[in-house]
Order: structure tokens, then sequence, then C-alpha cells
């Protein structure tokens, strides 16, 4: 692969070769390419059918939505601008050079999501596109694809989340009005939800089947499905077909030159303007292109896969695992800037890779082992710090389970608990603050982990970890069901092994303490009230074995753990473990222990926290 300067230099250049300018859908204006004929979409999928039309290793992988489709499709049928395309013709001589893929066909959220690596096996011609994959490939999937995105409502691990549809167009009537302004009816249906409709919706793959007799069929397909008297289903079926076979809707400029350092600042300038191009997108595509004998994309959403696979599931993203590179590799800055991604940073990070993704994946499990799970970790860079301790840990391999760095453990479960419960620490300044831990990790390279230096290091940045009264009491407002339960529950029961499967439990089973029962108890309606809203608060919850918890069901606590724990002196010492005394027997004792716990739980963060 031809290697480039510095990706960063001069990204104001002005591109000033003589030809016709291009003007992108992002409003960047380029010069030095030439216009083309327009292409038919018909012709552009058989180019992407046939791997003529490939993508560049300096593209992002498919984003758009099933919405976004259904909007470029409504904007082609009716006859509006979707912007210009912008492709580069790749020598035979130079195919080789480079690392190209496929277009997505059938996109899967979980299974398939990635663009497909191309296979150069002889060199030839190519066309790489630089603007315009997200429109394309959302085309080639309408037409001759499918996709399958994750249920509303549905587990992330559930196959039966993601349900493979084709698009389809309503020929019994235009759109209903709606917020988006679309006049034509596309909807994504799989074959059974297809034959539930009372509209007659016609499948988009099937337009390509359509022949020279074309018109001959759309009459015959709109006759059998009992529209012959619908005039707005013949003129939309054969607005669609000529809007495949007969219109050239895909106009593109066309970059003849070489030069990848060429091409990849036309790309940065063409993609930097889209909304949803994030700069590590553009990031990561300098790395991949800089990479000579490893496809970077490949391995940074495989390490991301891996990753997000661990324990119930997480949802890191390429940017995480990007400003982990930067960070692990020592490289000056931790920020995503397009200096940081030379060449010889590129090489330092291609170096380093085998030993960075077993970091991650380490430092992840160990995330997952003290109960943090996805919703909890609302800053993922709070995870930075401690995967540069282990990745220069003279035993990472051991770290985990060996007694010897159990107390290191705790000192990493607390850092992170108090920095992810503390609002706003992994917020402004977020660059500067990782590089200053970085340098106080460095600093304490062989040495147990430096949480003391690390807290007075955010201090100094204004990120300090101490708690004051009004947050901590907004702690203890912390409702069941809220992402910071199982670490707030874990920091003040640190003893509980969060490695087994633990569910939140309600001390007091909050079905006993309904509205209705709290009544019949003889407690006035605004106690009930009361009482009812705290059952579900921070006070009265404890994390407690899945199958105890099972066992315990709806039992009175002091019933359910006379059975649970048959010996006394073990009862006592499970009480106060758990901040549990004084047991409530009925429901009109549970106010009292309400407000002891919450005072009990009060002073344990003020000195967990380090609060006077």
């Amino acid at each position: 692969m031809a290697k480039l300067g510095d990706a960063g230099r001069e990204l104001s250049y002005q591109l000033s070769y003589s030809g016709r300018r291009y003007v992108s859908p992002h409003c960047t204006t380029l010069v030095g390419m030439s216009f083309q004929t327009p292409l038919t979409i018909r012709a552009a999928l058989a180019g992407i059918e046939s791997h003529k039309y490939v993508l560049p290793a300096i593209q992002r992988e498919f984003v758009w939505t099933p919405q976004q489709m259904i909007a470029l499709l409504d904007s082609l049928m009716r006859g509006y601008p979707v912007g210009s395309f912008l492709f580069w013709t790749v020598d035979e001589d130079r195919s080789q050079d480079y690392r190209f893929y496929d277009f997505v066909l059938n996109y899967h959220q979980k299974d398939r999501p990635h663009c497909p690596v191309h296979e150069i096996t002889q060199p030839r011609d190519l066309t790489a596109v630089l603007d315009g994959q997200q429109r394309l490939t959302s085309l080639n999937i309408a037409f001759r694809g499918s996709m399958a995105v994750k249920e509303k409502h549905k587990r992330r691990n559930d196959p039966k989340a993601y349900l493979e549809r084709t698009m389809h167009l309503n020929l019994s009537r235009p759109a209903v009005e709606n917020d988006e302004g679309s006049r034509f009816d596309f909807r994504l249906f799989t074959a059974a939800e297809r034959k539930k409709q009372t509209d007659v919706y016609y499948p988009l793959p099937d337009v390509l089947k359509l022949g020279k007799k074309a018109f001959v069929e759309i009459h015959k397909f709109v006759a059998e499905n009992g529209l012959s008297d619908n005039e707005f289903a013949f003129e939309t079926l054969a607005e669609l077909y000529s809007l495949v076979d007969d219109k050239p809707t895909i106009s593109y400029f066309l970059e003849g030159e070489q030069d990848l350092d060429r091409v990849l600042n036309i790309f940065i300038r063409v993609n930097s303007g889209a909304t949803k191009l994030s700069y590590s997108d553009l990031l990561m595509s300098i790395a991949a292109a800089q990479w000579s004998d490893q496809d970077a994309r490949q391995m940074v959403h495989g390490l991301v896969d891996e990753l997000n696979a661990i324990g119930d599931g997480y949802s890191f993203g390429k940017d995480f695992v990007l400003k982990a590179g930067l960070m692990l590799s020592d490289i000056a800055s931790v920020g995503f800037k397009v200096e940081n991604f030379n060449q010889a940073n590129m090489d330092t990070l291609r170096r380093d890779w085998e030993k960075i993704e077993v970091t991650l994946l380490l430092t992840v499990e160990l995330a997952s082992d003290f109960g943090l799970l996805d919703a909890a970790i609302t800053a993922d860079s709070a995870l930075l710090p401690v995967a540069y301790f282990l990745h220069n840990h003279p035993e990472p391999e051991k770290f985990r389970t060996a007694t010897t760095y159990r107390e290191q453990r705790e000192s990493i479960r607390f850092f992170l608990v108090r920095s992810l419960l503390k609002k706003g620490v992994w917020g402004s300044g977020l660059d500067v603050t990782l590089t200053a831990l970085r340098a106080v990790l460095r600093n304490n390279a062989g040495k147990a982990f430096p949480m003391a230096d690390l807290e007075q290091a955010m201090e100094k940045r204004g990120h300090s970890l101490t708690f004051g009264d009004s947050e901590i009491d907004e702690l203890l407002e912390t409702t069941y069901g809220h992402k910071q339960i199982v670490p707030l529950l874990s920091l003040l029961f640190p003893h509980v092994d969060l490695r087994h499967k633990m569910h939140v439990d309600h001390v007091y089973p909050k079905s006993l303490l309904t509205r209705s029962r709290l009544k019949k108890a003889g407690l006035d309606s605004a106690v009930a009230e009361r009482l009812s809203e705290e059952r579900n608060l921070l006070p009265n919850l404890q994390l407690l074995d899945g199958v105890a918890n099972q066992e315990k069901s709806s039992k009175a606590p002091a019933v359910w753990l006379a059975e649970h724990i048959p010996v006394e002196a073990k009862r006592d010492q499970y009480r106060d473990l758990h901040l549990i005394e004084a047991l409530p027997a009925a429901p009109h004792e549970f106010n009292a222990f309400y407000k002891r716990r919450r005072e009990q739980m009060r002073q344990r963060l003020i000195q967990l926290l380090r609060i006077s």
C-alpha cells in the first residue's frame, strides 16, 4: 500500500486544479474532477453487483436508518434532487495497493452490520465511491437486499429481535399525512407481515425483474391485485419502473488521480461536513488506509464486537477503541486530531495492537465482574485509566482472579464506581484529563493502582470525586431500576460478589406496600402514598443472589430471613452486613425501618465518599 504523508497537514489546503467544480451534498466545493454522464439506478446497482463499484478503506460503515432510506426513495419518486456522487477511478496497476470493501446487501444490525471485504485476486480497474455510500447502499438494500434492525423493547441478544424485511411500495393509496411530508408509502415487511396488509404492497426487488415488456407486466400485476380501476396504482408502479430503468438520477463526478494523499484530503473535505459522520470515523479511515499488513477497520470492529459480547452485553463503539489505542500506545495526545493519526503513530498503534486487544478485553471483563452493566457505564472513558494500568501491569493475566491483587481490584472498583456516580467527571476537558491521568499512571508504573494520585490529578482539573451533602441525598433517592443502582449498592455493600448473578431485591416486598394494603393497615392516604413511593428507593433495596431472591418472593423479610438463615449468630451477621438490624414484620413498621436504614446508608456513604 502506498504510504501517506502527514494526513493532518493543511486540512485547509485548497485543491486548485483545473476542471469542473464538484459540489457535494454537504456543500463542500472541490475542483479537478470531471462530470460524467449520469447513471440510472439499474446501472448503478449492476455496477455494485458486479463489484465494479467498491468502497475504499477510508469509508465508514453503513449507518442510515430505515426512515432515511424511505425518505431517499420518496425523494427519488418525486423527482427531487438527492445530491451528486463522487467516484474515484483506481487503475489496474494500483488496485491491489489498497484495501476495498463491497456494499452491504442484506443488512443485519447484530450479525451483519459491517461492509464485507472485497477480495482482489488479480489486478483490474475499479471505481471507488468517495461520497454517496449511504445513498447507494440504501438503494442496494431496497432493490436487491433486506434489512434487519432490532425491534423496540426486545433484548439485543434475542435472535427474534431481528427480523429480515424487504422494501415495499404501497400501490393502493398515497402515504397518509405525515411529519416527513412523504407522498409515497414505502414500508419494510417480512413475507408474513406483507400478507396481513389490506393494501397492495409491491416488493421493490421485483422491479428489477421487469424486462422489455415491463408495462405489460405492470398492467398484469395491477389487474391481478384488484387495482384495475385505481389510477394511482398503475401510475405509481410505472413511475417506479421508469425511475429504475429510464431516468439517469445518479449524477456523479470522477476523480482520476492515483495519489492517495490527494484522495484522502478530498475525502476529508467532502465528508467532514456530514452530520452523521463523526471525526472518529474519518480517523479510523485514515488508520485503515495506513496499515499495510492488516485490515484496521476489520480489527477495530472485530474488537468492538468482542467487547460487546462480554457478560450481559455492552454497547462500546469504535470511538472507545480508538481513544484507548491512542492512550495505551502512549501517543502524545489522546485527542481525536488528524495529526495524531500520522504514519509514525499508526505504526506504533499497529505494533501494539495485539496487546491493546488483550488489555481492553481484560478491562471490560473486570468491569463486568464489578457488576458495572452496560447502562451503568455512563462514560466509557472512565475505563481508560484502568486499561492503561492493566496494559503496563507485570501480570495482567493474573490480575482478574489472583488473591494477591484483591486489594488493588477493590481500589479500581472503588475508583470506577465513584467516578461514574459523580456527574460531569468525564465531561469537559476529557482529553486533557486523560493525558494527565496517563502521566500519573506512567510515573507509578510497577506499583499498586495509584487511586489517591489519580484523584488528586482529577481534582486539579476541576473533576473532584468528593461528594457534597446534596449529592449524597440525591444518591439516597435513587430508584429501583435506575442504571446506577447496582454500582451504588455494590459501593455500600462491597462484600457482595457480583461475579455471581445478583438481583436487586426489595428488602420489604413491594407487593406488601401497595396503597391498598397500606390503607387496609390503617394508614391514611398521604402516608400510604409516601410509603408506596419509598418502597422503590435505595433504603429499601439490597443485592441478593438470584436463587435466594426467588425463594424470598413476597414473604415478609423477618420470616424469610429466619427460614433462609436458621442460625441466629449468622442471621445477626447478615443484618449487620446489609444494614437491616430491625426488619419490619408488618406494613405499619416500614416507615421506622426506612428512616433508620436511610440514615445508616447516609453515614456509610459519607464515610466512603469522604464527606467531612
